[in-house]
C-alpha cells in the first residue's frame, strides 16, 4: 500500500470514528432531553446535534459510499428523535 492510500485510508477511518463518536453523543443528549426536557437539555441536544452534523458533512469527503451513508442514515435518527421532542408537544419553548 501506498504511503498516500494509507494515511487516506488512516484519514477515513479517523472521519469515520469522529462521526460516530459525535452521533454517539447526540444520541445520549436527545435521549436526555426526551426523558428530561428542560432548557438546557434540549439547547445541549441541539448543540451535539450541529457537531455531529459537521463530523457526518467530513464523511462526504470520502470513498467509502456505505459508510457515508450509514453516517448520514444514524444522524438522521437522532434529528427524527430529537424532533419528535416538539412534534409530540413534550417540550414548549417558554
Amino acid at each position: 500500500m501506498s504511503r498516500y492510500k494509507y494515511e487516506s485510508s488512516i484519514q477515513t477511518q479517523n472521519s469515520f470514528s469522529q462521526a460516530r463518536n459525535a452521533i454517539d453523543r447526540a444520541h445520549n443528549a436527545v435521549s436526555q432531553a426526551l426523558s428530561h426536557p428542560t432548557e438546557q437539555s434540549v439547547e445541549q441536544a441541539q448543540h451535539s446535534l450541529e457537531h455531529a452534523e459537521r463530523a457526518v458533512e467530513q464523511t462526504h469527503l470520502c470513498d467509502n459510499q456505505q459508510a457515508v451513508e450509514f453516517a448520514d442514515e444514524l444522524l438522521g435518527e437522532e434529528q427524527a428523535r430529537f424532533n419528535s421532542l416538539f412534534q409530540s408537544g413534550q417540550w414548549k419553548h417558554k
